[in-house]
């Protein structure tokens, strides 16, 4: 993250601002939408669904799986990805105390 001074945050701040960041892009969401759609797949299958370079997806793919979005396991001579469940629980609990917020908000504003 820089000099953000992320010592001042706590972990969790600094944990969610990692996925967070790791979903900021349109192929990244595409990526997972199609995870979610098969479950799991290998870079190749995913190249052939999205408009971009096998380069291009890889590198989008260790982003994700750097930040915790998706996990990896060596399947002969090729890395067959999926979802991490983690990730994403942490990602739905920060969701879910957005849309508590705003549930009970009652349509006042400062």
């Amino acid at each position: 993250m820089g000099i953000t001074k992320t010592e001042y945050f706590t972990e969790e701040q600094n944990e969610l601002t990692v996925l967070i960041k790791a979903i900021g892009h349109p192929a990244r969401i595409a990526i997972i939408q199609h995870l979610i759609k098969v479950n799991s797949c290998v870079c190749g299958d995913i190249v052939h669904v999205l408009p971009l370079a096998q380069a291009t997806v890889s590198q989008h793919l260790k982003e994700l799986k750097n930040a915790g979005i998706i996990k990896g396991n060596l399947e002969g001579n090729a890395i067959c990805y999926c979802l991490n469940e983690e990730g994403f629980k942490k990602l739905k609990g920060f969701f879910e105390n957005i849309d508590s917020y705003l549930e009970n908000k009652n349509n006042q504003c400062c």
